[in-house]
C-alpha cells in the first residue's frame, strides 16, 4: 500500500480543511442545539464541488478518486459530523449510483446538476418493517404503460426532506422477494409524493432525517434505474461504497474527539500537574490515537481497492465496523478524560459522543458488516 499522498490528494486535503474550520466548525454546536440542516453551507460544498467530487468530469464532477473523498469527508466530519453525512449520501449513495447504472439520458438529466450541487439527493431503502432484512419491504412499484405507479413509505431516509432527486427502492415482483427490488429515480413534485414525520435525533442533530410518503405516484418508466429486479444489486453495490464513506465520517469523529482530548488533558491541572501526566491518561490517549490509526489505515485500503476496481465489499466492511466501533470508543474516552465537563455540552466532545453512536447503525449495522465479513472469509 502507497500511503504517499498525491498533489492533487494534499490540495482537496487543505481545500476542505480551510472550509470545515472557517465554515463549519463555528456553527457546528449552533445547528446541533437547534437541530437545523446548514443549507448555506451546503451551498458552498456545491460550488466547491465537494457535493459531485467522485463523479466523472464527462457529468460536471470533480473526477476525484476514491482516496481524495475519504480524505475530504474526514476532514469534514472532524468539524461536523452532519454536514459530512450530507456530502456522503450525495456522492456515494445517489451520484455514483447515477453514474453507475444509468442511462446517458438520466445522467444528462440528473447526474449534471447534482454533480454542481444545483441538486440535492436521497436514497430511499429503509422502511419501518425493512431495515437490515431488505426483502421485507412493503413498498409496490405497478407497471402501467409507460409509467409505474408507485406506493409505499420509507424512513430514516437522510436528506430526505429537502432532496430533489431521490434514488428509492420498490417491489416490482413480491414473490421474487429481493431479487424483485427494482431502482427508480424519482424528482420531488409529483402528485402522492409527500414528507412525513422528520425523526428528533440523539446525534448528526444538523442534518435532515425523515419519512417519506408515496400514495399513487406515478413515475415514468425511463426513470428506472436498471433492470427490473435489479434493485438489491444496486442498493448493495452503493451500500459497499457508503460505508467507506460512513468509516471516513467516523474516523473524522474520533479525530475530532481525540484531539479535544489530547488539548484537554494538558490544560487541565489536578493535583499540582497536567493531567496528561497521569499514566491512567496517558495510556487511554495512547490507545485512542493508535486505534485511530488503525481505522483510518482500514478506510485507506478499502477505498485504494476501490480505486483499483477489485472487489471491496470485504474491505469496505471492515473498514465500516472497526472505524465506526472505534469512533464511539474514543468519543467515550474523551468524556471520560473531560470528566464532568464531558458531560456537558459547551464541550465538544459531548457531541462527538452522540454523534459517534450513528456510525454503527446506519448503511449497514455492526452485526451486518461481522455477516458480510464472516460469509466473504468463509467463502
Amino acid at each position: 500500500m502507497d500511503l504517499k499522498f498525491t498533489e492533487e490528494q494534499e490540495m482537496i486535503r487543505k481545500m476542505v480543511r480551510d472550509f470545515a474550520q472557517k465554515e463549519v466548525a463555528p456553527i457546528a454546536a449552533e445547528i446541533d442545539e437547534k437541530g437545523i440542516v446548514p443549507f448555506e453551507n451546503i451551498k458552498k460544498m456545491g460550488q466547491l464541488g465537494l457535493l459531485g467530487l467522485t463523479v466523472s468530469e464527462k457529468y460536471d464532477g470533480g473526477g476525484a478518486d476514491a482516496i481524495s473523498y475519504v480524505i475530504a469527508i474526514e476532514e469534514l466530519a472532524k468539524a461536523c459530523a452532519s454536514t459530512a453525512i450530507v456530502m456522503a449520501v450525495q456522492n456515494s449513495l445517489v451520484c455514483a449510483g447515477i453514474e453507475k447504472f444509468g442511462t446517458e439520458e438520466q445522467k444528462e438529466k440528473f447526474l449534471r446538476p447534482l454533480a454542481r450541487g444545483e441538486k440535492i439527493g436521497a436514497f430511499a431503502l429503509t422502511e419501518p418493517g425493512a431495515g437490515s432484512d431488505v426483502a421485507a419491504m412493503l413498498s409496490t412499484a405497478v407497471r402501467s404503460g409507460d409509467t409505474y405507479v408507485i406506493n409505499g413509505r420509507k424512513h430514516f431516509i437522510t436528506n430526505g426532506g429537502f432532496a430533489d432527486i431521490v434514488i428509492l427502492f420498490a417491489m416490482t415482483d413480491k414473490a421474487q422477494r429481493h431479487r424483485g427490488i427494482t431502482a427508480f429515480i424519482v424528482e420531488k413534485g409529483p402528485p402522492g409524493f409527500s414528507v412525513g414525520k422528520e425523526e428528533h435525533k440523539m446525534g448528526i442533530r444538523g442534518s435532515n432525517t425523515c419519512e417519506l410518503i408515496f400514495e399513487n405516484v406515478s413515475v415514468p418508466a425511463a426513470n428506472r434505474l436498471g433492470d427490473e429486479g435489479q434493485g438489491f444489486k444496486i442498493a448493495m453495490t452503493m451500500l459497499d461504497g457508503g460505508r467507506i464513506g460512513v468509516a471516513a465520517q467516523a474516523v473524522g469523529i474520533a479525530q475530532a474527539a481525540y484531539e479535544a482530548a489530547l488539548k484537554y488533558s494538558k490544560e487541565r491541572v489536578q493535583f499540582g500537574q497536567p493531567i496528561c501526566q497521569f499514566q491512567a491518561i496517558q495510556w487511554m490517549l495512547a490507545d485512542m490515537a493508535t486505534r485511530i490509526e488503525a481505522a483510518r489505515l482500514l478506510t485507506y485500503n478499502a477505498a485504494l481497492k476501490k480505486q483499483s476496481g477489485e472487489p471491496f465489499s470485504k474491505e469496505a466492511s471492515m473498514a465500516k465496523l472497526f472505524a465506526s466501533e472505534t469512533a464511539v470508543w474514543v468519543a467515550d474516552r474523551a468524556v471520560q478524560i473531560h470528566g464532568g465537563y464531558g458531560y456537558m455540552k459547551e464541550y465538544s466532545v459531548e457531541r462527538n459522543y452522540r454523534d459517534a453512536k450513528i456510525t454503527e447503525i446506519y448503511e449497514g449495522t455492526s452485526e451486518v458488516q461481522r455477516m458480510v465479513i464472516a460469509r466473504s472469509i468463509l467463502g
